[in-house]
């Protein structure tokens, strides 16, 4: 109950931040950043839904290890994919681990009842948060964006969720 009330607040702190930003003018974030497996991701706002805690899913025998299964969320039936794990990461996940984790749906613009676990929300970001970027790497996944570096010289990997939810790799869950 602690980790909804905790991911209450975060979605409250979020939204007061952003109506806040919005009323002084200041540039509004463009990317929720994400931790899964040790990689800095951006998922863009305007792509990305609703953010849940973990509570569990319904698995689902014959499909990719990536896919977790299926939840039920706010009366939608969702297909939860470990963003790491289909991004090549092999984690080992504890219970302890799943219950600090979130799950971020995908945008209703996107027509896919898919969502996404998250080891852990590292707040919004926009483009002045960064000092340079790279273009997607060659041979990468079509969904990769453009990687940003910020101050400190981290590198944070853009996640093109409308690309993401388009990949025919992504779409074919069975194995």
């Amino acid at each position: 109950m602690a980790n909804r009330e905790a991911l209450k607040e975060l979605q409250t702190r979020l939204a007061a931040r952003l109506q806040a930003a919005r009323s002084e003018g200041v540039a509004v974030a463009s990317w929720l950043a994400a931790e899964s497996a040790g990689q800095r991701l951006l998922l863009p706002l305007a792509q990305a839904g609703e953010i849940f805690p973990w509570s569990g899913v319904q698995r689902v025998p014959y499909t990719q290890p990536w896919f977790l299964g299926v939840a039920n969320l706010r009366g939608a039936l969702s297909g939860v994919i470990d963003l790491a794990a289909l991004l090549g990461a092999q984690p080992v996940r504890s219970e302890q681990a799943l219950a600090e984790a979130s799950v971020l749906s995908l945008g209703e613009a996107l027509e896919v009842n898919a969502a996404l676990l998250v080891e852990r929300l590292a707040g919004l970001r926009s483009a002045d948060a960064f000092v340079a970027s790279e273009p997607p790497a060659g041979g990468g996944q079509a969904y990769f964006g453009p990687c940003y570096i910020d101050a400190q010289d981290q590198r944070w990997q853009e996640i093109d969720l409308q690309a993401l939810a388009r990949d025919p790799a992504f779409l074919a869950i069975s194995s």
